[in-house]
């Protein structure tokens, strides 16, 4: 299995000296390492739109085998080492492997044909990804396609019966999101109310989807 190894560097505030490091790394935890990561994945959309390669993506916080948070002088860093380093757990992959199951037999029914793979699920997705990654911009156009192709797909869906006051929701959404898209076209920076539009609509795409697979026969 091939691995990466990345080290992030910030150069922004640097240490007077040892024991203020030893401070800091005492108290570090799952913050500095989500704003390690998103370092990380700035880098790698910038690489994807540079290569032009769509198969480049993003991690997340359950991707890498070994995550650390340390300290060091310049070389040390720059080679990937440490004057101190420790290994962060993450305390939430207990409740990833509970999820287990339901991720594995909702699998079993796509790669099986039992149940269909929409359109809306894989646009809330990469909705999802730009939004939390800091490109509302982005973002707000996908929700808006994925709005539109749930409107579209989810009525004719053998769950349809039990999505009714979830479709009736998103129909009342559409204009805000609508209006958030036509920002993000125009002077490309949404403001509060754009990007507040987006994330809630997102949210119940995602709900509804949510919904969808519980109502499914398995």
């Amino acid at each position: 299995m091939e691995t990466t190894r990345a080290t992030v560097v910030d150069l922004g505030d640097p240490f007077p000296g040892d024991g203020e490091a030893a401070a800091w790394l005492s108290g570090a935890g799952e913050r500095d390492l989500s704003a390690g990561i998103a370092v990380l994945n700035r880098a790698l959309h910038s690489y994807r739109l540079a290569s032009a390669d769509p198969h480049v993506h993003g991690i997340g916080r359950r991707d890498p085998l070994v995550a650390r948070l340390g300290y060091g002088a310049g070389e040390e860093v720059a080679d990937g080492l440490w004057t101190d380093a420790r290994e962060l757990i993450d305390a939430r992959s207990d409740r990833h492997r509970r999820r287990i199951p339901v991720a594995q037999a909702r699998l079993a029914a796509l790669l099986t044909g039992r149940h269909a793979a929409l359109a809306c699920e894989e646009l809330a997705l990469r909705a999802r990804l730009d939004l939390d990654d800091g490109r509302a911009r982005e973002a707000a156009l996908e929700v808006l396609i994925a709005l539109d192709a749930a409107l579209a797909e989810l009525p004719d869906d053998p769950a349809a019966p039990a999505l009714a006051d979830r479709l009736e929701e998103l129909r009342g959404l559409h204009d805000g999101v609508a209006a958030a898209a036509r920002a993000a076209l125009g002077s490309g920076a949404l403001g509060d109310p754009e990007r507040e539009a987006t994330q809630f609509a997102l949210g119940r795409i995602e709900a509804a989807l949510r919904a969808r697979a519980a109502a499914l026969p398995g």
